[in-house]
């Protein structure tokens, strides 16, 4: 059951990472900013208690609110990376790190471990999924790739070169992304699972976290003036304003159905590692919208680039078979 949920919720953010690709590149310019428009609509999960009436007790809602905060500053450093790069350059980096760290955290705080087999699932998952976002491998590039990683970090006490820079920055957040990605995800499951409160109720309570992180993004002078600022230089027509709340009804659905996953699953960093079924379906989209923005999408889909993401699917199928049996 957890499983197909799961999945379910890749294939639909898959197509949120695209549109979220595409509004920060033309509609909106800050992180920050577009982070703090998701968070408001946050609030909103509150209509769910219509259905589960409930008010946890005031520790339970210390740990509910604290999730939920994490996520929204998890947010930022992942539209940062986003924003820095190509989305199938930045979600293959965040994808494969985060069920590395859940891995870690899970192990170090909820003490959970996986069967042999769960463990051959997962290292398959995560093989396939980077087979299928990124670009194509040469081994014989092995050398340069070397060279390039210790340009882009240097000397611990030196000085970095400027032409790296952008890229070191967008190593930076992906990973910071992906740790705190894990850190929520670990957090929530816990809650989930050792609070005894209702998956709803838990739910939306964290979700009022996120809206007290929008709060504190609105105490930071900075922060404040940019998004002051993206509502006098933005003009937005009401197609835009529609297909932005659409992406957010998208998104609010598939983290619903993931948040749903991980409180059913035995383990994190399994329903994270099944994030290579969400890769499959990105590439789909961006080769079909490339052809339109190439200038905001962009994907090589060379002969040789093909058949090493058809092995990733393949790898990626093998995984799920791995769960399911």
């Amino acid at each position: 059951m957890w499983i197909f949920i799961a999945v379910t919720s890749y294939l639909m953010n898959a197509g949120v990472y695209v549109a979220d690709k595409f509004l920060l590149s033309k509609k909106i310019h800050s992180s920050v900013v577009y982070a703090f428009y998701v968070g408001i609509w946050s609030v909103g999960n509150f209509a769910l208690l219509v259905f589960d009436p409930y008010v946890p007790e005031v520790k339970a809602l210390l740990l509910d609110l604290s999730a939920g905060f994490l996520f929204l500053f998890t947010l930022i450093f992942w539209y940062k990376a986003l924003h820095q790069s190509e989305a199938t350059r930045v979600v293959p980096i965040v994808g494969a790190l985060t069920p590395v760290f859940s891995f870690v955290f899970s192990y170090l705080f909820l003490d959970a471990q996986l069967s042999v087999q769960q463990l051959s699932a997962f290292i398959v998952l995560i093989a396939g999924g980077l087979l299928i976002s990124v670009k194509r491998t040469r081994l014989h590039k092995v050398t340069q790739v070397y060279e390039r990683v210790k340009n882009i970090f240097g000397n611990v006490f030196g000085k970095f070169a400027v032409e790296v820079r952008p890229t070191r920055r967008l190593v930076v957040n992906s990973v910071i992304a992906a740790a705190c990605f894990a850190a929520y995800y670990v957090f929530i499951k816990y809650i989930y699972s050792h609070t005894g409160q209702p998956f709803i109720g838990a739910f939306v309570w964290s979700r009022l976290g996120s809206f007290i992180g929008v709060i504190a993004i609105l105490l930071v002078p900075a922060w404040r003036r940019l998004i002051k600022e993206s509502k006098t230089t933005e003009k937005r027509t009401p197609k835009q304003l529609i297909f932005f709340l659409g992406v957010r009804l998208a998104a609010a659905l598939a983290f619903i159905m993931l948040n749903w996953a991980v409180s059913l699953g035995d383990n994190v960093s399994l329903i994270n590692a099944l994030q290579g079924t969400q890769y499959a379906f990105l590439l789909i989209l961006v080769i079909i919208f490339s052809r339109r923005y190439p200038h905001i999408l962009d994907e090589e889909v060379g002969r040789g680039v093909m058949l090493q993401k058809l092995l990733g699917i393949i790898l990626v199928s093998l995984g799920l078979y791995l769960l399911v049996v």
